[in-house]
């Protein structure tokens, strides 16, 4: 069973997502140079959106977990830090060396080379661990020893421990965890973000902008700093697909088979943030010069068990924006266009579709909703109607 998402959103002159030189990160698409924005910029505001948003247990994507999330912890409860250091390194070395990955973190400051995720049970896991191993004769002996218990079963040393899932936090159960960790689980990301892009051609205008000295004497003239900045508008086309089994299984610890006999509830709910914040969080810089904030007006949600595809191929031919109708309206015109030639040649594969726009839709077969109301269809068609 599949969510997938597909929206349109307008913005106006902005500068969504840079690349390394600082201008507006785009990509060539059916010979026509485009703007776009990359999923993982896109992630990272909807996971900020969603920490306000539910009260399931959070995931730490980081460098400093040890050092800043565990050593301080243990030394509030009491521990010294020489031995909190210490105990920390040897636990963090037992968890994270895998093959090739002697040296996973530093000694000295306890950084990680690369950031990993780790959820808040995982978090209250390590404290308890490494309280216990101190009141031990051999504190390394016994974290030695847990070490090879969690190589075998990482998760259900947290369920013995009374610790619920998800275990990688809930951005793990939505976005996956990839670790080369013998102890740590990796998880699977259900949720497949495409790179966002615009459907019609790149336009952008370099904005040269200067900053006057307030303090300045009247003979002091010109500017006290002169700069530029590549600025672009757009419509962007937006995709992602969620493996519903896969989340549930996230969400539950239970096999991906057996999602239906699970609870949904954490589910459901997750998903409907999902998609609010799809629909309404701006993956957006330069908030202070640009305001780049806009909510999208068209969304299309497909519920079904047949292989996703993306509506992207509708844009391959850029959209030529026309005075004789409304630009989001002619982006909304070719997605349906595209899905009505899709069904002429593959025929329907059953899936289910709810609409929320505020434009023409040429498609009777989905009228068009209040999004909340769009997004409560699509649930029922997911989850059915109990919880």
């Amino acid at each position: 069973m599949f969510l997938q998402i597909h929206y349109l959103t307008s913005y106006h002159a902005s500068l969504l997502n840079r690349d390394d030189a600082g201008l507006a990160k785009r990509i060539p698409f059916g010979g026509a140079p485009r703007l776009r924005v990359s999923s993982q910029c896109q992630k990272r505001h909807w996971r900020e959106w969603l920490l306000k948003q539910t009260d399931l247990p959070r995931g730490f994507r980081s460098r400093h977990f040890f050092s800043r999330i565990l050593k301080p912890r243990l030394m509030e409860a009491g521990m010294d830090e020489e031995q909190a250091h210490e105990l920390i390194l040897h636990l963090a070395k037992g968890i994270l060396t895998a093959a090739g990955e002697k040296d996973a973190l530093d000694k000295e400051t306890l950084e990680m080379k690369q950031p990993v995720l780790f959820g808040q049970p995982e978090a209250e896991y390590l404290l308890a661990l490494l309280k216990e191993a101190a009141a031990q004769q051999d504190p390394k002996a016994f974290l030695d020893q847990k070490i090879r218990e969690g190589k075998k079963n990482f998760q259900a040393l947290l369920r013995e421990a009374g610790l619920k899932d998800p275990a990688a936090g809930f951005e793990g159960a939505l976005f996956g965890r990839f670790v080369t960790s013998d102890v740590l689980a990796r998880v699977d990301a259900p949720v497949h973000v495409a790179h966002a892009f615009t459907t019609h051609a790149l336009q952008t205008e370099v904005d040269f902008f200067t900053v006057v000295d307030d303090l300045a004497c009247d003979e002091e003239t010109g500017a006290a700093h002169a700069n530029d900045m590549e600025l672009g508008a757009g419509i962007f086309y937006g995709y992602v697909a969620v493996d519903v089994p896969l989340l549930v299984s996230n969400l539950t610890g239970c096999e991906r088979e057996e999602w239906r006999g699970q609870d949904h509830s954490d589910a459901r709910r997750l998903l409907e943030r999902l998609v609010q914040a799809i629909t309404q969080v701006t993956p957006g810089a330069k908030l202070g010069a640009t305001a780049p904030y806009a909510h999208a007006e068209c969304v299309l949600l497909e519920a079904g068990d047949a292989q996703p595809r993306s509506l992207a191929n509708a844009f391959l031919d850029p959209v030529r924006l026309s005075r004789q109708q409304h630009p989001i309206a002619q982006s909304a015109a070719a997605m349906a266009d595209y899905l009505n030639r899709l069904e002429g040649m593959y025929g329907g594969n059953g899936e289910r579709r709810f609409l929320s726009s505020l434009h023409p839709w040429p498609r009777e077969q989905e009228p068009a909703l209040p999004l909340p109301q769009a997004i409560d269809g699509a649930l029922e068609a997911v989850f059915g109607g109990g919880a």
